[in-house]
């Protein structure tokens, strides 16, 4: 870690209030990424206020929702943000072979159309930056605008988380392995 992470006794009042609503939050505790946001305590309350609205007020329910999140995570290799992610993924009911698939960077098969819509979206902002016409307009008919909206906050909100547990080295918790290479 290159970042000393402040104990709550040592945060400043806006760190702390931060710190504070994060934890009364639907996560119920701080998420990782937003202990070295504390650093710029007013970014850190709205960058984890979004990732709050993120990852529990969008349409998709979370076996769709990690979709995108391992995508950033796998396209980032963030160790960190995989790790936290793929948990999350297999308690929301995405088939291991799904994961599986993202990790090895191979293109999965999904029983869900909008699954796999979510896929090719993702991957296509993270290696084409945008969306060709085609899947542009097939993503609006599987999606909706309001979905297609939500996947790509979910991929730009995780793509700073990503970028901050990379920068900072947060490391696995202790006996945990990465699965990323």
């Amino acid at each position: 870690m290159r970042l000393k992470l402040p104990l709550p006794d040592e945060m400043s009042p806006e760190q702390k209030q931060t710190y504070d609503e994060a934890v009364a939050g639907k996560r119920g505790k701080a998420p990782a990424p937003m202990m070295a946001w504390l650093n710029s305590p007013e970014m850190a309350r709205h960058a984890t206020r979004l990732g709050e609205t993120l990852r529990f007020n969008t349409q998709f329910p979370p076996k769709l929702s990690e979709i995108a999140i391992l995508v950033t995570a796998r396209h980032w290799t963030a160790h960190y943000e995989w790790w936290a992610h793929k948990r999350l993924a297999l308690q929301g009911g995405l088939d291991e072979k799904v994961i599986d698939a993202i990790r090895d960077r191979r293109t999965p098969i999904f029983d869900d159309p909008k699954g796999q819509m979510i896929y090719n979206v993702a991957k296509s902002l993270h290696e084409g930056h945008g969306l060709a016409k085609g899947l542009y307009d097939d993503a609006i008919k599987t999606l909706g605008e309001r979905g297609l909206v939500e996947i790509i906050g979910l991929c730009g909100y995780y793509t700073m988380v990503s970028m901050t547990l990379n920068t900072f080295e947060f490391e696995l918790p202790a006996g945990e392995v990465s699965e990323l290479a």
